[in-house]
């Protein structure tokens, strides 16, 4: 009788690593991307990816938990299997294929230049030339700029997107660049509405911006891949991502480019 106590807790650590691995983890941004995720005043993630996310989850019949890290350190995050998938507004780039692997889109938006209101619209390498560019390190943007601007604008790198705006607002640099729709939520909230406007979109380079924001995964979870493109499939098609993105926009994201 004295070995059920040890088969019993053995067994319930067996029980344990069963449901750890059974557990999906997302790994999202630790800063605020809104429309897409930020923190409420009570510390739990919301915004359309978490939306996404959960219905994703629930097709797959999975338990889900995000895990929050630094923007660049979410790839070696993702290698060191400190959770099994990005979802983070990342874009699917000829780059980052070399290195992991990505579901198929869920979304897709161009890239954009916003400056001060009184900034000459324009989004080419000579409307900002002479100019200082704030840009997010380690973004598809960073990569555009050393393709298109390097030769006539200066690059200023922030870890957020925040620090960039806080800059733009206060006339410390000329432009930030980013995803339109981030940029966008920035224009509209009490910070950018009176300071800035949209300068334009700069004219697309699939191999560095990417074919459109997907989940990303560690090769060899090619199991994960297929679940979560069956629930996106699914997701799509019984309404629910129309509904989720209603909440959010007035516009089809999916598709947008």
């Amino acid at each position: 009788m004295k070995l059920l106590p040890t088969l019993f807790a053995g067994a319930a650590l067996v029980l344990s690593a069963v449901t750890a691995q059974a557990e999906v983890r997302f790994g999202v941004m630790n800063e605020s991307y809104p429309p897409f995720f930020a923190k409420d005043a009570s510390g739990q993630w919301q915004g359309w990816e978490i939306d996404l996310m959960n219905a994703v989850c629930e097709e797959m019949k999975e338990k889900c938990s995000i895990v929050d890290i630094s923007w660049d350190g979410l790839i070696p995050a993702l290698q060191s299997k400190k959770f099994d998938v990005i979802w983070s507004s990342m874009s699917n780039t000829a780059e980052r294929s070399k290195v992991i692997d990505f579901t198929d889109k869920y979304y897709n938006t161009p890239s954009t230049l916003i400056g001060p209101k009184d900034q000459k619209p324009g989004a080419t390498a000579e409307d900002v030339k002479g100019k200082t560019i704030g840009i997010q390190v380690s973004t598809i943007q960073s990569e555009y700029y050393k393709k298109y601007f390097a030769g006539a604008a200066e690059e200023k790198t922030y870890q957020t997107l925040d620090e960039a705006f806080q800059d733009l607002a206060s006339g410390r640099i000329d432009y930030v660049f980013g995803d339109s729709l981030a940029l966008d939520a920035f224009l509209k909230s009490d910070g950018g509405k009176d300071c800035c406007a949209k300068a334009g979109d700069v004219a697309d380079d699939k191999e560095i911006l990417g074919a459109g924001v997907s989940g990303g995964l560690r090769k060899e979870d090619t199991e994960l891949k297929a679940k979560l493109n069956a629930a996106i499939a699914a997701v799509r098609a019984n309404g629910q991502y129309d509904a989720i993105t209603k909440k959010y926009f007035d516009f089809d994201i999916y598709g947008a480019k």
